[in-house]
């Protein structure tokens, strides 16, 4: 005989919904990755030339960064906005709104003109287009992570199910990998006139067929029972923020040390690669492609070891693997060997995966059901501003100055440093309840009898 969950649904009904929620979770981060690191793959090659074309290359590329970075700036905008509005009408809704916001945004960046077209106003247009794709971005992961999570039927699995959308990050930087190492074989001599903008193009359809999966899900359980014991909050971001800032702070600053160097790691090597080591970009290209799919086996297995080992004890290990690699991966880099080049590049990925992996639970774990949405995406995107955003930047800047990948290795150790003194006073749920107030250490708050439904 069938038995029937709190939702009203049998229990084949609930692990069906759970399937489609982790399908639903990881296309959507599958897509807000291609669409973000898309840009990554393109802008030393492209951008640099096209919107500042008098710079020097090395300053042209810090200029397209620069542009990189906005879209990171904007990413903490997008947590406060789509945290209000996924803690109020639903993670679905929510869900569906960062899609069609991230989605389109990247498909515009292809038809932003150059700079022999309409001069620096080419910058200008981009620069916009970046902001309100990290927007998008920055509502579209803690939706995600939740509408898995928030599925799930027992507390023992939460790191394997939230590790799915987290998968979705290496996955979509192989998408975009391909499509950038193809329409540059297609495209041949015409990739800076038109060639790179095929792959934007195309994320278009990727929006559509995600677009399809999530209006295919039903609310979540937890966010459901919110809504039936009339516990919504009225002004969800700022009730964390009163009550919970230690956490969202310490969330940030723990990312320091897995974001920052990602982005070395998988944006970076592109330009030390070839400007310093004068490498090929398709031997770079294949050696990313190769790490990416490696993560598709470590990223998930990281989320389960974290449940049988402990959230924390995986996420510290995978970091400080990330702050003592560092110093091997440049001097591997250095040897200018291919073979040597590229191990360096594969390696560089696993100790970042193990903390990866458990990442979305040891965040989204740390905030009461009715203000996850907020305190999780807010905790996660305000290091993009102190760490994704300006690590290209920064890494790029220390290689003009010090002429060295090892100064670029210290500032890895050094944003690893941080993010492990900032895990360690962490709370750690790892298998245990994450749906009584209590837990949080919000028992001394009533919660309020009634609340509207208004934005």
């Amino acid at each position: 005989m069938a038995t029937f969950s709190a939702t009203g649904l049998s229990d084949a009904q609930h692990g069906l919904q759970l399937r489609r929620a982790v399908v639903a979770g990881t296309v959507g981060t599958i897509i807000e990755a291609y669409d973000f690191l898309l840009y990554v793959q393109v802008a030393p090659l492209v951008f640099a030339k096209l919107y500042f074309p008098s710079s020097d290359p090395l300053v042209g590329t810090l200029q397209a960064f620069g542009i990189y970075a906005v879209g990171f700036v904007s990413r903490p905008v997008g947590a406060a906005l789509f945290g209000h509005y996924g803690d109020r009408i639903g993670r679905k809704v929510t869900l569906i709104a960062t899609l069609l916001l991230t989605g389109l945004s990247t498909f515009a960046v292809g038809f932003v003109p150059g700079y022999a077209s309409i001069g620096i106003w080419g910058a200008v247009i981009l620069t916009a287009v970046r902001f309100i794709q990290g927007v998008g971005i920055g509502g579209e992961w803690g939706g995600a992570t939740l509408i898995a999570m928030e599925w799930a039927k027992t507390n023992a699995h939460r790191g394997f199910i939230t590790s799915w959308p987290q998968w979705g990050g290496p996955a979509g930087l192989f998408l975009a990998n391909v499509m950038v190492l193809l329409f540059s074989w297609i495209s041949g001599n015409q990739f800076l006139d038109w060639g790179w903008r095929v792959p934007f193009w195309l994320s278009i359809v990727m929006v559509g067929i995600g677009l399809y999966i999530r209006l295919g899900i039903l609310e979540t359980p937890t966010f459901t029972r919110i809504l039936e014991e009339k516990r919504v909050e009225r002004a969800p971001v700022i009730e964390v923020l009163k009550w919970q800032p230690k956490l969202v702070a310490l969330t940030a600053l723990a990312r320091m040390g897995q974001q920052g160097p990602f982005y070395i790691f998988a944006a970076f090597v592109f330009t030390y690669g070839t400007t310093v080591l004068h490498g090929s970009r398709n031997l770079l290209l294949a050696a990313v492609m190769c790490a990416t799919a490696l993560s598709a086996v470590t990223t998930p297995l990281a989320g389960h070891f974290s449940d049988r080992f402990g959230r924390k004890r995986m996420y510290i290990t995978g970091i400080a693997g990330v702050g003592i690699f560092a110093f091997v991966y440049f001097a591997m880099l250095n040897t200018a060997i291919p073979v040597v080049i590229f191990a360096a590049i594969i390696l560089s990925f696993i100790p970042h995966d193990m903390a990866y992996g458990p990442q979305a639970a040891l965040i989204a774990e740390c905030f009461p059901p009715r203000l996850r949405y907020s305190g999780s995406s807010l905790g996660f995107h305000l290091a993009s501003i102190i760490a994704g955003g300006p690590a290209p930047l920064i890494a790029t800047a220390l290689l003009a100055w010090t002429g060295s990948g090892y100064s670029v290795a210290l500032y890895v150790l050094f944003s690893c440093v941080i993010s492990i003194a900032a895990t360690i006073p962490l709370p750690d749920y790892t298998n245990r309840d994450i749906s009584e107030e209590p837990a949080y250490g919000l028992a001394e708050r009533a919660v309020p009898a009634k609340a509207s439904l208004g934005s």
